[in-house]
């Protein structure tokens, strides 16, 4: 059977004999720096690869042991599928070799051997005393049933044993599941004389391509794929589960360092706020108390930040887990699934870590109880039930298909399958087409029709509710061109009316009474009188003797009047009287339909009125698509 692609991971204590297992296994020595040479320590990343019996090769990640570069293993255990956890014989289980566990507890570490260095120097009741450690360490932990295999490095003992065991546990190995995206967490950044930049890291999501356009996050640039290399050796493709090496075009402009990621052009965003299921390991001692500040490790990135606690009680107990919100300084790319380590502020101890849930946290997560709730019901969930809670989660109204697919990080033909479930609605939203639940649509008819009605109840005289006003009042965020589509299609199913720009009831009337009506008629009556000179506000208050400062009650009555009919308004501020403006439209056709085409002084000699009224009404029958303008001149418009 042929063996997927998987990485090998170390783990272990400083001096226990890591590199010296890998040299052993593969013939690589991965301490590549001058300092770890003259130390005799790992102090970054190695890598090697392990050759299995049908050719294919597993890539290896060599960690470093020592507290000190704690960070530097982290950047490279996030991607290992098999772990090698290193245990002297002569000293047994030390601190690091707890911590290392743990950390690959936390990153979802599902295999492994557990292997007892220097054998060669214990004799056979050390190694049980160890092996007795080892099992202790593992209880009621997926690797509690890990083998523990015996080797030396140096004479070779159990090297065969051991290379036949991790043969066997990755034969007929399944690769992490593709989700049609590609990711790159980069843990090396360097420049070739010569050939420009090259980054290297742990394939994710998908295949990347030579050729390929990438995107670097954070910050969006683009960047094309030159050349791949996978153990050393120039290849067209790479796939997910595999070291690759990616020299790039177009990073000069940047200056590309571990914990960059180069992803697929078409995911275009990153987060500093998400959800997440959080266990507190027991090392942590103490319960993990609500805004605790972290250091947050994801992929081969650290951020400083702090952890919202979602529980009831405003904490979780060490030893257990809760959910959590995950606020930071700096921006990460983080998909669901993706898991992560949190250590304290100071980064000396593992707190413990988690996987995310929702990538796009809300700062509004009230009611808590059924936020808590639609997080627990993300978890774990595929296909329409997955949808449906992430689509809950978000501030956003409605999603494209493919952001859905790219937040669940999930493949986008699973996602589209799981959007024609009845419980979704497909929209419209200007640009693209979006999905929503049919809850949260239901509740956007109900919010609108409620909204205007209390409007209509309050400014009797008003003749609806401008959508920008409406739209800043919305329950989720719904940008303004999407609005537009959304609301033409609440129109077809609801009482809802659109105007231009104004929302309102069929059943909403604008009746004038009492004074106002008597007012009304003064106005109308004014602005006939005034013909194609029509007064401003301010002049029209005053030619009505209404006070100063009470001009918007003129503005009140001008909109109701326009909403009846019998004004117009032709620009901010300028109303015509109907019959007036009616007049000045039959002028217009008339001269046109006799010589073609007409400018503002012409116009303005036609109606005997000043150049300002010419071009506003000139203005106004070229946005209702009377005439249309050709360079000075205007013409009648094509139907």
């Amino acid at each position: 059977m042929t063996t997927a692609h998987a990485i090998i991971g170390t783990a272990g204590h400083i001096d226990h004999g890591k590199t010296a297992l890998i040299r052993a296994l593969t013939g690589f020595d991965t301490d590549r720096l001058k300092e770890e040479k003259e130390r005799g320590i790992s102090i970054d990343l190695g890598f090697a690869y392990f050759t299995l019996p049908d050719g294919a090769r597993a890539g290896i990640v060599d960690v470093p042991g020592h507290e000190r570069f704690i960070r530097n293993m982290l950047a490279g255990a996030h991607g290992i599928d098999l772990v090698l956890l290193v245990v002297a014989a002569d000293d047994g289980v030390m601190p690091q070799t707890e911590e290392h566990f743990d950390v690959l507890h936390l990153l979802g570490v599902r295999r492994g051997i557990f292997v007892i260095t220097k054998a060669d120097l214990a004799g056979p009741d050390r190694v049980a005393e160890v092996s007795d450690e080892i099992r202790l360490l593992a209880e009621g932990t997926p690797l509690e049933s890990a083998p523990i295999m015996p080797i030396s490095s140096i004479t070779g003992s159990g090297i065969e044993e051991l290379r036949a065991e991790i043969t066997r546990q990755l034969s007929g190995f399944q690769a992490r599941r593709a989700t049609g995206l590609f990711r790159l967490p980069v843990d090396r950044a360097f420049v070739i004389k010569g050939h420009g930049t090259v980054v290297t890291g742990t394939a994710m999501g998908s295949e990347v391509r030579s050729g390929q356009k990438l995107r670097v996050l954070p910050g969006g640039v683009g960047v094309r794929v030159r050349a791949i290399q996978v153990h050393g050796e120039p290849v067209p493709q790479a796939d997910l589960c595999q070291r690759v090496a990616l020299n790039l075009a177009g990073a000069e402009r940047i200056e590309l360092q571990r914990g960059a990621w180069l992803v697929d052009e078409r995911l275009d965003f990153d987060t500093a706020r998400f959800d997440a299921r959080l266990e507190i390991r027991p090392a942590a001692r103490t319960a993990f108390l609500n805004n605790t500040r972290i250091r947050l490790f994801i992929g081969a990135a650290e951020a400083m930040g702090r952890a919202i606690v979602l529980e009831p009680a405003g904490e979780i107990p060490h030893g257990s887990s809760g959910m959590a919100q995950i606020v930071l300084a700096d921006p990460v790319v983080a998909l669901a699934g993706d898991r992560f380590v949190l250590r304290d502020e100071t980064n000396r101890r593992t707190i413990g870590g988690g996987v995310v849930l929702n990538p796009l946290g809300r700062r509004k997560r009230k009611p808590a109880d059924a936020y808590r709730t639609r997080l627990t019901r993300l978890e774990g969930l595929r296909g329409a039930d997955a949808v449906e809670a992430l689509l809950d989660l978000q501030d956003a109204f409605a999603i494209p298909a493919a952001r859905i697919a790219m937040l669940l990080n999930q493949p986008h033909d699973e996602v589209a399958r799981a959007l024609a479930d009845q419980r979704f609605v497909k929209l419209s939203l200007g640009d693209v087409e979006g999905y929503t639940t049919r809850d949260k649509w239901e509740q956007l008819k109900t919010f609108l029709n409620a909204a205007l009605a209390a409007h209509h109840q309050a400014n009797p005289l008003s003749p609806g509710l401008e959508m920008e006003a409406l739209r800043a009042r919305l329950p989720h965020q719904i940008g303004a061109r999407a609005f537009k589509a959304i609301v033409d299609r609440i129109a077809r199913e609801t009482a809802v009316v659109r105007e231009e720009n104004t929302l309102r009831l069929r059943s909403h009337q604008v009746k004038l009474a009492g004074g106002e009506s008597a007012l009304a008629e003064r106005i109308c009556a004014e602005l006939a009188e005034a013909g194609f000179h029509p007064p401003d506000l301010t002049q029209l208050a005053r030619a009505l003797g209404v006070p100063p400062g009470q001009e918007g009650r003129i503005k009140t009555l001008l909109n109701a009047l326009e909403t009846q009919g019998r004004v117009v308004k032709i620009s901010t501020d300028l109303y015509f009287e109907r019959s007036r403006l009616d007049a000045a439209r039959a002028r217009l056709l008339d001269y046109l339909s006799r010589h073609g085409e007409i400018n503002a002084a012409t116009y303005r000699d036609l109606l005997s009125a000043s150049r300002k009224f010419s071009i506003s009404l000139l203005d106004y029958f070229d946005h209702i698509g009377v005439t249309t303008r050709v360079g000075d001149n205007r013409r009648l418009r094509k139907t």
